[in-house]
């Protein structure tokens, strides 16, 4: 993923180097479409921010109480693939209404560390979750577009995107809550070619809401996982998208 989108920079760091000198313009009238329709395919890379509790207080059976601490995070970025439509409407020279739904296929993986559970390396225990997602998301976004140079045309991309999440309720530790919204920010480049356009972008997604299902906790039966659900307080997720258009 971060090799895609360092190619992706240098590509578009080229393709302004190389639009100084004027050309013949592929597709000159392809623009002035009031309404256009193409798919997407691209990558994408999840993860979460997450809060935790600190210090937790529990009662055991004889009545003492007992502190843990418990802390989680998300300990890496897990690649995953994103596929959709798109739907353009024209609104000026410059600014473009699109709404792009797509699905993401993807995962999160996360770990949980006792800091009160240690070995003789004063190593914390830890357990750890792979949280698979697969979300279906509706942006809708508005595209801020320079003016054509040559078969090139860079771009900004801001919107809002609701987000449906199909990962099952049966997680271990922590689920996240089936509705979201993320809001949505982004670069891109037209890129005009002989029979049709081509349009790398890179955007990215962060979650406006706490995205984390607090419902979940009651319904685990182990105390100890219990524990470790309950560090959490809230999450909010993220996720990098690298799409191509083809328009």
């Amino acid at each position: 993923m971060k090799k895609a989108i360092i190619t992706l920079l240098l590509t578009m760091t080229t393709i302004v180097g190389a639009a100084q000198e004027r050309r013949v313009e592929n597709k000159p009238y392809i623009d002035l479409r009031p309404l256009h329709f193409g798919i997407v395919v691209g990558f994408n890379a999840q993860d979460i921010e997450l809060e935790n509790v600190g210090p937790q207080t529990f009662i055991r059976e004889d009545g003492s109480q007992m502190t843990r601490t418990i802390v989680c995070d998300a300990s890496k970025w897990n690649p995953g693939i994103s596929v959709g439509v798109l739907a353009d409407m024209r609104l000026s020279d410059y600014l473009n209404l699109r709404v792009t739904p797509t699905m993401h296929f993807g995962s999160k993986y996360l770990t949980f560390r006792d800091l009160d559970n240690v070995d003789d390396n004063g190593k914390a225990h830890t357990e750890t979750q792979e949280m698979k997602n697969t979300y279906i998301s509706f942006p809708i976004g508005l595209k801020f577009s320079s003016k054509r140079h040559n078969n090139y045309r860079p771009y900004l991309l801001a919107g809002i995107s609701p987000m449906l999440n199909l990962t099952s309720k049966e997680q271990d530790l922590v689920q996240l809550k089936r509705f979201d919204t993320m809001i949505e920010i982004g670069v891109g480049c037209d890129l005009y070619l002989p029979f049709f356009k081509l349009i790398p972008e890179l955007k990215f997604c962060y979650s406006l809401s706490n995205a984390l299902d607090k419902n979940h906790v009651s319904q685990i039966k182990d105390d100890n996982l219990k524990a470790m659900a309950s560090s959490v307080s809230a999450g909010h997720a993220k996720m990098i998208v690298l799409s191509f258009y083809f328009e």
